[in-house]
């Protein structure tokens, strides 16, 4: 998924290539990115709302307010929401009033507010295409920073054949993966992920081990790749895979075995994120066989596993950057403020069993970030793909300050 997490608004306007948008909203849904329409009265024409709104699975907005309810569109929360704005196909009536600042629809209005880049394809015959105004245009639209798809050549909705088909909905998806991926923020920098939990034998059959099933973690990598960043991920064991190429898994049963790859991995690493739920205690004895059931009762003497983010925090350089996780039942803060100063970290992720939707076996999270400053951030309830945006985001930003 190349386009996961990103906030893609589509404007269709009123052109006979807008049934194509159909397809482009798919493909975008399919890699990820989350997808608001705006089209033109016109456009409505050629394309149903319904059907865009079932693809996006978002309301699609053509006026400037709902006229059942007084509902305002505000033109200017679309531009602040929007990364990318995409507008396929742009017809030459519409460019043209993008290039004269005509604001008379919500698309146009919603243009010219838009702070995120702009990406245009072109849709029109091929001798209103060729005519000088047109071509004025597009031209004044570049000189604003306007990435502009050349239309392709073929056979045109008059029966010509010449240039002036919009792009396939597959060469615009293109255009906008290679748009974010040259925007990638975490390029050249590697980085360790630890995640999942940790399964400590008994015997050969019994464990000890916790609830987490490593989708925090995953969600983390996955981030990270796609920001560009390569990662290497030591699992404990979960049902999850990752799909990025970026991502190399490393997957691991016990503390100890976490311990040696961390270890391993971290001197070559600019960052590592200490996800996984690693288990604090180990049996001091494993049982070569299966312990039989028995009348009595059964002891079993525990110790210490070692300290992987504490051993980590001895390692680092100046230069690397420490993140650990602290999932907390009470006094959650001092806790985490104190993990901070003992294992040398950068930055902690705190996360409450006391939050409803947040820690283990969730699809969800809810969590806040203490700096090694003692700053609070509180972020709210959100899946884990959007709570590993903001982790990854309060690293690129310690990146930045280093």
């Amino acid at each position: 998924m190349k386009l996961k997490g990103k906030n893609i608004l589509l404007g269709i306007t009123g052109g006979i290539a807008a049934y194509k948008a159909a397809i482009l909203v798919r493909l975008l849904v399919k890699e990820g990115a989350q997808v608001k329409v705006v089209m033109t009265k016109l456009a409505k024409e050629f394309i149903t709302p319904l059907t865009l709104a079932t693809l996006s699975k978002n309301p699609i907005l053509v006026d400037f307010f709902d006229p059942e309810n007084g509902q305002w569109n505000s033109h200017v929360d679309l531009g602040s929401w929007s990364e990318l704005y995409v507008i396929a196909p742009a017809t030459a009536n519409s460019m043209g009033k993008m290039a004269h600042a005509v604001a008379d629809n919500l698309l146009i209005t919603t243009y010219l507010s838009a702070k995120c880049p702009v990406m245009l394809a072109p849709a029109m015959d091929l001798d209103m295409f060729k005519h000088p105004a047109n071509l004025k245009n597009i031209e004044t639209l570049k000189s604003y920073g306007n990435i502009i798809i050349e239309p392709e050549s073929g056979e045109l909705a008059s029966g010509l054949i010449g240039k002036g088909r919009m792009a396939e909905p597959e060469v615009i998806t293109k255009n906008i993966i290679d748009f974010f991926s040259s925007k990638k923020k975490l390029k050249s920098k590697k980085i360790l992920v630890t995640a999942g939990p940790t399964f400590e034998p008994i015997d050969p059959v019994r464990f000890i081990g916790n609830y987490s099933s490593g989708k925090m973690g995953y969600a983390i990598a996955e981030e990270l790749a796609n920001q560009g960043a390569e990662v290497i991920l030591v699992s404990g064991p979960t049902n999850l895979d990752v799909s990025n190429p970026l991502i190399t898994k490393i997957s691991i049963q016990t503390a100890q075995e976490m311990y040696d790859e961390s270890i391993k991995y971290f001197p070559d690493c600019e960052a590592a994120i200490m996800s996984a739920a690693v288990a604090d205690y180990k049996p001091e004895t494993q049982f070569d066989k299966k312990v039989k059931r028995s009348k009595d009762n059964m002891h079993i003497s525990l110790t210490p596993n070692k300290d992987i983010a504490a051993k980590l925090g001895e390692m680092k350089n100046e230069n690397q950057i420490l993140v650990g996780f602290a999932l907390e039942t009470n006094n959650e803060i001092e806790n985490a403020k104190l993990k901070i100063k003992n294992k040398n970290l950068d930055f902690i992720v705190l996360n409450s069993l006391n939050e409803k939707g947040a820690g283990f076996g969730h699809d969800t999270n809810k969590i806040s970030i203490i700096d090694n400053q003692y700053n609070l951030a509180k972020f709210d309830l959100k899946p884990k793909n959007e709570v590993a945006v903001d982790i990854v985001e309060t690293l690129i930003e310690k990146f930045s300050k280093s």
